[in-house]
């Protein structure tokens, strides 16, 4: 028997287009919420909330918000999460359909929903998961551009109206509203579609893939339970995506027991910015012994930063990490090791791996130790970015089958 839930449903739809297809889901009982960001640079948000009542009959409010501290996320965090408590107990509410601005990702607004306490006078003080609950995304690939997109560098506010500090990149939004989704639905017409299909596949396994013609409705019976975020010390590969190569497109996995010399591997990294829709992972900087690095990167922009200590310096995780460290635990040092995941579409895959593997100490630089390598310059900080020129900036940011609905 299925646990019962008295939480509100809430399904969010996401992407670069296709999101407006959300009325498709009105039925009585849903209501459909909607920021505009468009007028962001006015400090204005325009939300909207469409309910359909019982009758049939559609009901529409629209409300003018004023920048919460000049902060899209405030807004949001000050107007969504207690909307969403407050829609859980207007009466007749049976389910949320959020619809998001293409510069918002679904990733980050379920984890303020589980996760961001909410003030509302007359209620317990809470995050939104306590009165509803996501229960899928919805990610709407735009097939002519998507792959380009992807592979690119150009600047979020070059294309939308974001903050200037905003240091977003087109393909992170492209590559995050993929992987995060539950379901893809692919618009529009891909000058390769079979390309396109095989990096979906590697990027969000496991997430159906349906075309635009293909009603809403129609698909929503084929949403599974909600994807569980990618953690730095969790599995690099979850949902079992395939590894064979398709054409120019194929998985990378990268493993080192030895650490990365820093100055090595600050060059190496260029490998990862050209024919590469994302590379992920943990890495072990032989300058930092205490801690481990998190990479990753989509299209031409790639961040380091560090994910905490391994579990040899002291760190603390949870059982299944435990089981996973202890697997290839070593007597000297421990938990430590590098291991990418790089997904290529253009790429030479041999390219990436000889250099990669080329960061990595040689026998006789490991055979120095931890005193020799300290004194080695390092070019990573806390938080790293490539291209090298956005430092200047605050850096603040078994096999199953995808199946395909005609």
């Amino acid at each position: 028997m299925g646990i019962i839930s008295n939480r509100t449903p809430v399904l969010l739809l996401t992407g670069f287009g296709g999101q407006e297809r959300a009325l498709e889901l009105a039925e009585p009982g849903t209501v459909v919420v909607h920021h505009d960001l468009s007028g962001l640079r006015e400090g204005m948000v325009v939300r909207s909330e469409s309910t359909v009542r019982p009758d049939g009959t559609a009901e529409e409010r629209v409300a003018l918000l004023e920048l919460a501290h000049g902060c899209v996320s405030c807004t949001l965090r000050e107007d969504l999460l207690p909307l969403l408590r407050a829609l859980h107990r207007r009466a007749g509410t049976r389910r949320i359909v959020v619809r998001l601005d293409p510069t918002l990702e679904a990733d980050a607004l379920r984890h303020a929903i589980e996760h961001v306490v909410v003030e509302m006078v007359g209620s317990v003080s809470a995050p939104a998961a306590r009165d509803v609950e996501v229960v899928g995304t919805i990610g709407f690939v735009d097939g002519a551009t998507w792959l380009d997109d992807a592979l690119g560098e150009q600047d979020l506010g070059e294309r939308y109206a974001v903050p200037d500090d905003d240091e977003r990149t087109v393909a992170q939004l492209a590559v995050g509203h993929a992987q995060n989704a539950d379901l893809l639905v692919v618009t529009g017409d891909s000058p390769d579609p079979a390309r396109l299909r095989a990096v979906l596949r590697r990027l969000a396994p496991g997430a159906p893939i349906a075309r635009e013609r293909v009603p809403l409705t129609g698909l929503l019976p084929r949403l599974g339970a909600p994807r569980a975020p990618i953690e730095p010390f969790g599995p690099l590969l979850p949902g079992c995506p395939p590894l064979e190569p398709d054409g120019d497109v194929r998985l990378i996995e990268f493993s080192a027991r030895r650490p990365l010399h820093p100055g090595r591997f600050h060059e190496a990294i260029d490998v990862l910015l050209d024919g590469v829709v994302h590379a992920r992972g943990r890495m072990w900087l032989a300058t930092r012994p205490d801690d481990a690095f998190w990479l990753e990167s989509a299209g031409a922009g790639l961040r380091v930063g560090a994910a905490g200590p391994w579990l040899a310096a002291g760190g603390q995780g949870s059982p299944d990490r435990w089981a996973m460290a202890s697997a290839g635990w070593d007597e000297a040092y421990g938990d430590r090791r590098t291991d990418l995941v790089v997904l290529v579409a253009g790429a030479d895959p041999v390219r990436v791996a000889e250099t990669l593997r080329w960061a990595e100490l040689t026998p006789a630089e490991f055979a120095a130790g931890p005193g020799e390598w300290a004194l080695w310059h390092d070019p990573f900080g806390a938080m790293h970015a490539d291209p090298c020129e956005d430092l200047a900036a605050d850096p603040a940011a078994g096999t199953r089958e995808d199946e395909e609905m005609s």
